[in-house]
């Protein structure tokens, strides 16, 4: 029997799928630069099921490239002749937990759904980002997903208690549990998030949960320079208790351009400002939640304080604080419109860097100096998660040029490198990264990734050619 008449009756009706026409969702990425022609897409129901798919494609030494949402935007879920192992069937919210703050969900389950999920027992899941309707529990767990909350929660791999996962023979490792220390042995569960799906297939998770705040302090501030929103960013958390959710830097350059992509955008202010802040306190105590007599929340009132303390020294230049939810949505859908605003612009270079929080500044100031000398017509724009010094820099050249595009990249790669910074920060590495892999990474890492890569899956048929560089 060939691969595909062992796989039709394990996976039942309508779940192979090998007509290209019912194959064209899984074949081209969000970006569009990433299209490939898989042999075939199985789409599983059950761990079970994945469990007999990986077999028998190991069986045979078929590749196996796992896809959730495919709102990745570094062709970590391309498949060029191998089989597309599609998660979207394993869709169950298992159990939400809300004595012990947990829920166990499958790969399949959309990012928004656990969050509303999560909101009937009162509790949030705090990943978010803005594919959120559209990304899956497996996809965020296997690039381990960053987004805009992570300088108080942390990454994804910060929130995973637990998982399940099919190794590349189909043996199924159990890691599942809620216990928030387990010492035995080497922590496979970390291993295994942020593979992108080469080391093994995570179908399950179980996930930390929280209490949901109870009222929020939002404001858009135009602060006088980066040091001197990074000034308002501490005096926050040391006023909240490290309360502060998002800390969102948008300059200039990126709010003029949503304004000329995004129809009916609106200006954050009544005049234009270099250094643009979304910052966003989450309050959890009552005492910072409970209006006072005037009607007032403590933790607005907060903020309005430290911001008109700060325009008095000079290092906020205007605030606007939302006063309703509506103003507050309004906000952040400013920021979260980041990958449609920076993807509008053709050619482009776009990264994905991580840098200490001092050095963000060098870096915008230092990466726009040396791409003018590459290329005196080109510009720039950028938005960050500057609480935790993640950088989005997109380049846009004045030509389509691949040796120029590869100039701009390695030139990103350089100053980065000079800041004792990472060339990726939480999009993963997929194909786009191999070359900044190779280029930056450790040799000893990238050969302890490798080692690490054969003793798994040494028939290399997990998501092969990605991520590690061969």
């Amino acid at each position: 029997m060939t691969l595909l008449e062992t796989l039709a009756p394990l996976l039942g009706p309508g779940a192979l799928l090998t007509d290209p026409v019912d194959m064209a969702p899984w074949v081209r990425d969000w970006t569009g630069r990433y299209v490939s022609t898989p042999l075939a897409v199985a789409r599983p129901a059950t761990t079970a099921q994945v469990s007999a798919v990986v077999a028998a494609c190991h069986a045979t030494g078929t590749p196996v490239v796992p896809v959730s949402g495919h709102t990745g935007l570094n062709g970590g879920a391309s498949a060029m002749g191998g089989l597309v192992l599609s998660l979207d069937r394993l869709c169950a919210i298992r159990d939400i937990d809300a004595a012990a703050r947990t829920a166990t969900v499958e790969a399949g389950v959309i990012l928004s759904r656990l969050h509303d999920a999560a909101a009937d027992h009162d509790l949030i899941f705090p990943l978010t980002f803005g594919a959120r309707g559209s990304a899956m529990i497996g996809g965020v767990l296997s690039t381990n997903a960053g987004g805009s909350n992570v300088l108080r929660y942390g990454n994804t791999r910060d929130l995973v208690l637990g998982l399940t996962a099919v190794m590349a023979d189909g043996r199924v490792m159990d890691l599942s549990g809620r216990l928030h220390k387990d010492n035995s042995g080497l922590n496979l569960k970390h291993l295994l998030i942020g593979a992108e799906g080469s080391l093994g297939i995570i179908t399950a998770a179980t996930v930390k949960l929280f209490q949901r705040p109870r009222a929020y302090a939002t404001a858009m501030v135009a602060a006088a320079s980066l040091p001197a929103a990074l000034t308002l960013l501490h005096r926050m958390q040391d006023a909240t208790g490290g309360a502060v959710e998002a800390f969102e830097y948008m300059p200039a350059t990126y709010i003029a351009r949503h304004l000329a992509v995004i129809a009916g955008a609106k200006a954050p202010f009544a005049h234009p400002h270099d250094v643009n802040i979304l910052i966003e306190v989450g309050a959890t105590a009552p005492r910072d939640a409970t209006p006072l007599a005037d009607g007032s929340l403590p933790v607005v009132a907060l903020l309005q304080d430290t911001l008109a303390q700060m325009m008095d020294e000079g290092l906020v230049l205007d605030a606007v604080v939302a006063q309703t939810e509506a103003q507050r949505r309004t906000m952040w859908a400013r920021r979260e419109a980041a990958a449609e605003v920076m993807f509008a612009m053709q050619p482009f270079v776009d990264t994905d860097v991580a840098l200490a929080l001092p050095d963000v500044a060098t870096f915008m100031a230092e990466a726009k100096r040396r791409l003018l000398i590459l290329d005196p017509a080109a510009t720039d724009i950028a938005v960050a998660h500057l609480g935790d010094g993640n950088v989005h820099y997109t380049a846009c050249p004045s030509r389509d040029d691949p040796a120029l595009i590869a100039a701009i990249r390695e030139m990103v790669e350089d100053v980065v490198q000079d800041l004792s910074g990472s060339f990726s920060a939480e999009h993963g590495i997929g194909l786009s990264k191999l070359g900044s892999m190779t280029r930056r990474k450790d040799p000893v890492a990238l050969d302890a990734m490798r080692a690490i890569k054969a003793a798994l899956d040494p028939h290399n048929i997990l998501n092969p050619g990605k991520t590690i560089p061969q």
